[in-house]
């Protein structure tokens, strides 16, 4: 479960390393995200000389958590860490900001719509 105030790994090569959630997005009501769901994150630790600079606002779309996830099977995924991938800032698309992304992604994100994340993905479980 990611609510606001978590920090996240940011797992692309956009430029960020870490950032922490501020905002679920969804109904005003949603005080939780899951795997696939919307978050707007800021960067707090970036790598130098890249498109991401500390400080910044992204949206990001959570794809790890440590929280099990069910699975329409009845079995259970549960990964290390919290992790996230920054999108475009344009709404009308959802595209990743980064041409990277790093460790395993869980295949619920295809059917989520986010089928360009999984086609860059190094491992699909």
């Amino acid at each position: 479960m990611i609510q606001p105030r978590t920090l996240v790994k940011i797992t692309d090569n956009s430029g960020g390393t870490l950032g922490a959630v501020f905002k679920v997005l969804g109904s005003s009501k949603k005080r939780y995200a899951a795997l696939g769901d919307l978050v707007v994150i800021s960067v707090k630790v970036a790598t130098p000389r890249k498109a991401v600079k500390k400080k910044d606002v992204h949206r990001a779309v959570v794809v790890r958590t440590r929280v099990a996830y069910r699975r329409k099977d009845g079995s259970y995924i549960r990964f290390d860490d919290n992790a996230v991938v920054l999108l475009e800032k344009t709404a009308k698309e959802i595209a990743p900001k980064a041409g990277r992304v790093f460790g395993p992604m869980p295949r619920e994100l295809a059917e989520k719509g986010f089928q360009k994340i999984i086609s860059m993905a190094e491992e699909v479980i």
